[in-house]
């Protein structure tokens, strides 16, 4: 199935090889992270923005784990793993904020490989260990992820 649709996102192929590539080399590091110093950014491309109850923050959400999506079972995965935070993205350019004030030490990012890609190499800037769950349905509203492996990948550590 063809994913998105816009002209910018058009290389597909490419970054699947690159997400590919940059989880592989980033595989141990990341596990090597203890989950206190990790952080998980999600796209707010998930939601159900009618049923929705996160709380808006400027460039990002808050979720309020209401279950209306499945970024509230992520959320509460997440706090029982002990993650440091969680964050719905409006944008692939929060990154770059919430890294410099946060200060994690490896990161997990949802999203469609176009945004996914620019957030791997945003936050590699910055010296995070990273990995990268691409999304099974996108299109930038209403999309989906495998809950199975975003959990098995929250769960990794050595």
């Amino acid at each position: 199935m063809k994913l998105c649709v816009f002209p910018k996102k058009s290389d597909e192929e490419k970054n699947k090889a690159l997400a590919a590539k940059k989880n592989s080399r980033m595989y141990e590091a990341f596990n090597g992270v203890p989950y206190a110093e990790r952080v998980i950014l999600m796209p707010h491309c998930m939601r159900n923005i009618k049923m929705c109850k996160a709380k808006e923050m400027g460039s990002y959400y808050l979720c309020a784990e209401c279950g209306a999506c499945k970024i509230g079972s992520i959320s509460k995965k997440s706090k029982e793993l002990g993650y440091k935070a969680l964050y719905v993205l409006k944008g692939g350019k929060a990154v770059k904020k919430l890294v410099e004030e946060l200060k994690p030490k490896a990161a997990l990012g949802v999203a469609c490989y176009f945004e996914g890609v620019m957030g791997m190499q945003e936050s590699e800037k910055h010296g995070l260990a990273v990995q990268f769950v691409p999304l099974t349905k996108d299109g930038c509203v209403d999309t989906d992820v495998n809950l199975e492996e975003v959990f098995k990948t929250l769960a990794r550590k050595s």
